[in-house]
């Protein structure tokens, strides 16, 4: 079964549009392309990946789809569109013609409205997203799973992806409230988890251990099936880097099967993403 990176970004800072990427991020302060993630994926033996949006523009999700257009590495983008704009369905249908698109993400997390996910006007745009064969990856933070979970269940039709199990804090190891809810999000079917992005909410120091609580917390909730992993390339650089996130998740999930690590490592990426698109990932 082929690996797939499920999540993971690139980006030219001559664009302009990303505002929350400061010259304070000095490690990740420069452009990434697809030949400097290329090594690591080789090391990690990974043949597929997830290219996710990491600004806040339509014109990134084009410049996203052009580079998985020329690169088969690329199985499908993640992107964005304005979920406020009047004419947003019709937005999400135009984009849902470019069959490497398979998901949209809204950035929840920069949003200043905590009530955002229940605007009554979202809606019809998360019926349009279901009816084009779109995930919404959810870019949560912690306090907003309560309000993720009506949405959830206001949407049975629709596929959703927690992204970086919603970034639990891990360094302050306050976790009994996330704990709860992610239990209660895993009860209903149309959700899975991305494990991704938890080195970056660790200590800066981070040991695979203090990982562990977290990480066995997601598997014994969402089960293996349900479970993607992505690197958050190359934020996880601010973290320790690629190879030492992959080999801590290894290692944290090393009393798996051989097919529920192949299942987490790729298998359930290309089947969260890429069936609902109608693509092959053997065949891309």
């Amino acid at each position: 079964m082929m690996r797939i990176d499920a999540h993971h970004h690139l980006w030219t800072l001559a664009r302009g549009d990303y505002g929350w990427l400061t010259p304070a991020l000095a490690p990740i302060h420069r452009d990434f392309s697809l030949s400097d993630l290329a090594p690591h994926l080789a090391a990690a033996d990974i043949k597929g990946t997830i290219l996710v949006q990491a600004a806040p523009t339509e014109a990134e999700t084009m410049f996203l789809l052009d580079i998985a257009a020329k690169a088969q590495v690329v199985r499908g983008v993640v992107g964005w569109t304005d979920f406020d704009a009047a004419d947003g369905e019709a937005r999400i249908d135009a984009l849902a013609a470019h069959k490497l698109l398979v998901g949209l993400r809204p950035m929840v997390q920069d949003i200043p409205d905590d009530d955002w996910l229940l605007r009554p006007a979202l809606a019809p745009l998360l019926a349009a997203m279901a009816r084009n064969g779109l995930v919404f990856d959810a870019l949560v933070l912690p306090h907003h799973l309560p309000r993720l979970l009506r949405v959830i269940d206001d949407h049975p039709e629709l596929q959703f992806v927690l992204d970086h199990c919603a970034k639990p804090r891990l360094a302050s190891d306050e976790l009994a409230m996330w704990q709860g809810d992610i239990a209660s999000l895993a009860e209903r079917p149309n959700i899975v988890c991305k494990l991704s992005g938890l080195a970056t909410e660790a200590a800066p120091d981070w040991q695979t251990a203090d990982l562990r609580k977290a990480v066995d917390h997601v598997v014994a909730c969402f089960g293996t099936h349900r479970l993607l992993w992505g690197s958050d390339w190359p934020v996880v650089n601010l973290a320790g880097g690629y190879e030492k996130w992959f080999a801590a998740v290894e290692t944290l999930l090393a009393d798996q099967s051989p097919d529920e690590k192949a299942a987490i490592f790729g298998g359930n990426a290309a089947r969260i993403y890429l069936s609902s698109r109608g693509r092959n990932v053997e065949a891309n």
